[in-house]
């Protein structure tokens, strides 16, 4: 199994603040508690430790608008570490794409594999979740399956053949080549991931050709009953091979449980609800938007329950925290259950200082990363 590490860059101390002014003009100029440049100081900062550390690649997120997190140009931030290290392969979680032109899409990413010169890159695609970066990007929300589907074609022209066209309801494009054009050897084909949240992005990454990328929402039972249907769906209705999956969590490693627990006690639910306020997961809209009927329903639920019933407890019962035998029982388990080709990291989330995010990532290289590599991974089947 490999390891890697994912950057967020949350600014979580500055919800509050940020709600009030969007809620009232008149509260503009209060100043944060933390200043973003901070936190990208702090994020560059743990992305420089990923490969001496010894993990195997780095990956980073996408978003607009909020402190949810502030990393708006994947492949830019990326670019950035492509040219501070030498060994670590990357990838994205996910670049949305229809928020974007796919042929810019194409370029970013054949422009940063001539970075890496060889080295892996995982696509992560998917189509976003956030109202309020579908508004300010100006992309109606109920257009991104469609806009998904038709970017994902242009994508893959635009890596596949020197020049091509495409007449789509969304995009229409005249004879044309990207330059420059893909390596010789480029993988970025091969490497074509989806993000995998609800149960309706199964049918649709198997009949896309499109490899799994689990950001866990539900018990690892229910994925892997996904996952299995996924396979069967490649090996027995598309002649494809079976998959192994990228796996994503959320990880405290500390010296004991009891610390681990005390830790994610506070930051993972802090996560939980900085992902909560960014969604806008208690108001209405994704029950009343095409294509985001499973979460509408999940949102209706939700916001029927009171407040000290919040189904938060997901964040800590399906991730990786603990002592470092723990962590690295609970990643063994992952592995069984999902086989796990690539397990993503993700250390600093919430309101966690930077040394706490430090030494957990760094006490997790020392005493769990050796042990977990050496993990074998099969396909999940039915």
């Amino acid at each position: 199994m490999k390891i890697g590490v994912t950057l967020f860059a949350q600014n979580y101390v500055d919800w509050e603040r940020f709600e009030a002014i969007e809620a009232d003009p008149a509260k503009e100029g209060t100043q944060p508690n933390v200043s973003d440049a901070q936190i990208y100081k702090e994020q560059l900062l743990l992305g420089r430790l990923v490969e001496p550390l010894g993990y195997d690649s780095l990956w980073t997120v996408e978003h607009h608008f909020t402190p949810y997190t502030m990393v708006t140009s994947p492949t830019q931030f990326l670019a950035y570490f492509a040219g501070t290290t030498q060994r670590i392969g990357m990838g994205t979680m996910i670049v949305v794409l229809p928020w974007h032109d796919p042929i810019q899409v194409a370029e970013n990413f054949v422009a940063l594999d001539h970075m890496l010169d060889g080295r892996p890159l995982k696509v992560g695609f998917g189509r976003g979740l956030g109202l309020r970066e579908y508004n300010g990007l100006r992309i109606p929300m109920d257009e991104s399956r469609e806009r998904f589907k038709e970017s994902l074609d242009v994508i893959r022209l635009a890596l596949s053949q020197e020049w091509f066209e495409y007449d789509g309801t969304h995009y229409q494009l005249p004879r044309m080549s990207i330059r420059p054009q893909p390596r010789p050897d480029s993988q970025l084909l091969d490497n074509l991931y989806m993000a995998w949240g609800s149960p309706s992005s199964m049918p649709i990454a198997a009949n896309e050709g499109m490899k799994p990328l689990f950001i866990p929402q539900r018990g690892w039972d229910a994925h892997r009953g996904e996952l299995a249907e996924y396979n069967r769906i490649r090996k027995d209705e598309k002649g494809l091979s079976e998959e192994l999956s990228t796996t994503v969590c959320w990880v405290y490693c500390a010296e004991t449980d009891a610390e681990a627990h005390e830790a994610v006690s506070q930051y993972m639910l802090e996560y939980g609800d900085s992902a909560m306020r960014h969604y806008q997961f208690l108001g209405d809209h994704l029950q009343k938007t095409k294509g985001y009927e499973y979460y509408g329903q999940m949102a209706k639920m939700r916001a029927a329950l009171p407040p000290d019933q919040q189904p938060d407890d997901i964040y800590i019962d399906n991730h990786v925290w603990g002592s470092p035998e723990t962590c690295i029982e609970k990643l063994r388990n992952i592995n069984d259950q999902m086989g796990v080709d690539e397990f993503i990291a993700v250390f600093s989330y919430g309101a966690m200082p930077a040394e706490k995010a430090e030494a957990s990532m760094r006490l997790f290289a020392e005493k769990v990363l050796p042990t977990a590599q050496t993990f074998e991974t099969r396909a999940v089947v039915a």
